[in-house]
């Protein structure tokens, strides 16, 4: 031990290890020689020295930081028997994966290994010394592989249609080498966004298929799955759920009945359910593919992961954010095992425990587990691959829920700058990115910015994707909320209203999609001070949700806060505070101690209890709320609504001094985020004018009502109850005048 502390010594940035190997001779064969023993041959006769065959393979068993030292290691090795079955069904992979010769075979490996830029080196060095027209075809389809896994897909679909153009000069029609170019060709576009030519390119690889297979053989289940996939991001949930259940008649037919192949299948049906939100059906079919997969592989195998990954995945999209982690480090276990540290795969099992603690609120937690996720993508990507573009996201995301707003503009530009350099001017992913930054200023209450950015993602959808799919519908829905917070209510049902018709047409009917727009008409007819219409539309909201979530889901907090708003403008105070406690019930459970939903709840409980008579218990209330909101960086449109509510508590309270700093903050804000005649300024100058009235100065009081009644007659309908409340007020003060 002492020549490796005298090593580690010498150099204070190196960590050493420790090998310990166990060698059974017993259960190695002599004709393989895995060592030797070479003392009478070592330059150095004292030491007992081994020299150990290049092919000689290890089981690690164990990995330990040694107790006397944290920068030696022990790390205690078993060699393997000849006929270990792990060993064996490894290198009979190997050996299917990466076939060929020379160059050609060297290239696989770096293909597989993940090495992109070595293997597209040797592909170009290989490619000058190319002797026929077949090799040359070869090639290309390799560059094409190395361009699409560096995430450069134009220039995959050129070297692919360079493979493709000789492939058709010298094979024949029906050579099912051309279906594997056309199916590449395609798998390219999908990844691009381009669906109808994914489906143009899998179409003729199907069709080459089916002259010259059997009608059930697996190469046409796999041209079901790749069109069903398209089908399934296209939102045609039944062609998709169609073409999958093809796929599986056809392994059915001819595959035993516990082959891995079913849980493929099974795994593909799932993701149709889930994607269609039916999330009990696809728990039913993911479970199917894990059974199968659990009979079948050893307990650290990564399609295992796979497995707890699809399930986490469910239990997250249901809101059941417990269960999802359980199941996503169950996953995450497995990879840890079975892959290098800077595998691909490990990024995404971070990614996924992050999301689920953004869902949940807790944002130092998913800071943490981005970045590791962004680290390993710097380090096995290249600079611009759209993968890193999906790690700038997340992490904007994060910084815009914690209220980080100029943190997040900064990482979604990030994200933006190399989707702008690696993907076509429409690709979808550019929608999501101006979806994005269009999210942070609606947040900042810069809502003409909103707008702009909205409309950009509006414009690729409309061009991009079929008239009825989904993702339309949540443009739409983005685009009306903007009107809605801008107080241009008819403008926003109208939007709203295209959103629900694409959601009829396009999803299920108990989708939860389908909740949104109806929470989003209650939003529109509260403001609207219809308050009866929306009372119906959140109650068809939580039927529909009764039926998707278990209770106590995050989805039914927006919704019993929605409840508790309309009853308070209803008057019905005992109802709306209910709704009210609900809401915080849920979010204390799910949610981080200081998210700024929190706050939102604490407001509203507050001022409910004002509007009951309890002062203090409301001021209490909206200090529970001052203090998330004054300590980090939330919406300023949501501060302004807490100032409010507490200068009507101290109005009502009769202290008018702090009830006027109270109003003047939250007025500051308002009149800096919204348009001059929003009918929330008209509510703030309202607050004023009755203060004004209360303290007897009623040219201030005349003149702040004046405002209110000049934005409410603008903007609000002839019987809202704002205006005429705004009326009562008027008259009280020009009874004084």
């Amino acid at each position: 031990m002492d020549f490796i502390q005298h090593e580690l010594n010498k150099f204070e940035d190196v960590i050493g290890v420790l090998f310990i190997m166990t060698i059974d001779p017993s259960k190695v064969s002599a004709s393989t020689t895995p060592f030797a023993l070479i003392d009478n041959y070592s330059a150095v006769p004292q030491k007992r020295e081994i020299l150990f065959s290049i092919h000689t393979v290890f089981h690690v068993n164990e990995s330990k930081q040694m107790v006397n030292d944290s920068r030696l290691w022990e790390v205690q090795l078993t060699i393997t028997d000849d006929n270990d079955p792990q060993l064996s069904a490894l290198v009979h992979h190997v050996h299917e994966t990466v076939d060929g010769e020379g160059w050609d075979r060297i290239g696989k490996l770096m293909l597989q290994v993940g090495q992109f830029n070595r293997a597209e080196e040797l592909y170009h060095e290989y490619l000058k010394n190319s002797s026929n027209d077949s090799d040359t075809a070869h090639i290309y389809h390799q560059l094409g592989w190395a361009k699409w896994s560096q995430g450069k897909y134009k220039e995959a679909v050129t070297f692919y249609e360079k493979s493709l153009k000789i492939k058709k000069k010298i094979l024949s029609s029906d050579h099912p080498s051309l279906a594997i170019s056309y199916n590449n060709i395609a798998q390219v576009y999908h990844n691009m966004g381009d669906y109808a030519k994914a489906l143009e390119f899998y179409q003729k690889a199907f069709k080459m298929r089916e002259k010259v297979l059997a009608p059930n053989d697996p190469e046409l289940a796999i041209s079901y799955n790749n069109m069903a996939v398209v089908y399934c991001d296209m939102n045609n949930y039944s062609r998709a759920l169609e073409y999958h259940c093809e796929a599986l008649r056809i392994k059915e037919n001819s595959l035993p009945p516990q082959h891995s192949d079913l849980a493929i299948s099974y795994n593909n049906i799932g993701q149709v359910y889930n994607n269609m939100g039916e999330y009990s059906k696809a728990l039913e079919f993911y479970e199917k593919a894990h059974t199968i997969k659990e009979k079948h592989l050893p307990v650290n195998h990564p399609d295992l992961a796979i497995s707890y990954n699809n399930i986490g995945q469910v239990y997250n999209n249901m809101g059941d954010y417990p269960k999802a982690l359980e199941f996503y480090r169950k996953s995450h276990k497995i990879k840890g095992k079975s892959l290098p540290p800077n595998h691909p795969d490990l990024a995404i099992s971070y990614n996924n425990i992050g999301a689920v603690y953004n869902n949940i609120g807790d944002y130092s937690k998913v800071i943490e587990f981005y970045e590791k996720a962004h680290r390993i993508k710097e380090n096995s990507l290249p600079p611009n691959h759209p993968d890193l573009a999906i790690s700038y996201n997340n992490i904007g995301q994060v910084y815009n829920n914690k209220g980080e707003y100029s943190k997040a503009l900064e990482y979604y530009d990030k994200a933006h700058q190399i989707k702008e350099k690696s993907l076509p001017s429409n690709h979808l992913d550019l929608a999501i990115s101006y979806n994005n930054i269009g999210a942070v200023y609606n947040n900042m209450g810069d809502y003409l910015k909103t707008l702009e950015f909205y409309k950009k993602a509006h414009e690729i959808y409309e061009k991009s994707l079929p008239p009825n799919h989904s993702d339309l519908a949540i443009s739409y829905s983005n685009i009306g909320q903007v009107y809605n917070n801008m107080g241009d209510y008819l403008l926003a049902l109208e939007f709203y209203e295209k959103a629900q018709d694409i959601r009829e047409l396009a999803l299920p009917p108990d989708h939860p999609h389908l909740a949104d727009s109806q929470l989003d008409f209650a939003a529109s007819y509260e403001r609207m001070g219809d308050y009866s219409t929306a009372l119906k539309a959140l109650q068809r909201a939580s039927q529909i949700q009764q039926k998707t979530f278990q209770d106590g889901n995050t989805a039914f907090a927006s919704t019993y806060s929605w409840f508790g708003r309309v009853y308070r403008s209803m008057k019905n105070y005992s109802k709306a505070l209910e709704y009210y406690e609900n809401c915080l019930e849920i979010e204390k459970k799910t949610l981080h101690e200081r998210h700024p939903y929190l706050a939102i709840s604490y407001s509203n409980i507050g001022d409910v209890h004002r509007l009951m008579g309890y002062y203090e218990r409301a001021i209490t209330f909206h200090r529970k709320a001052l203090d998330i909101q004054e300590h980090i960086q939330c919406n300023p449109l949501e501060l302004a609504t807490t100032y409010a509510n507490i200068g009507k508590t101290y109005r009502e309270m009769k202290d008018y001094s702090t009830a006027l700093t109270y109003f003047q903050k939250g007025l500051h804000i308002r009149e800096n985020k919204l348009p001059t005649n929003h009918p929330d300024l008209a509510v703030m100058y309202h607050n004023f004018a009755k203060l004004y009235l209360a303290t007897e100065q009623y040219s201030l009081a005349m003149q702040n009502i004046q405002q209110a009644l000049d934005i409410a007659q603008e903007k609000l309908f002839e019987n809202h109850p704002h205006l005429l409340n705004y009326r009562e007020t008027f008259q009280k003060i020009q009874e004084h005048v």
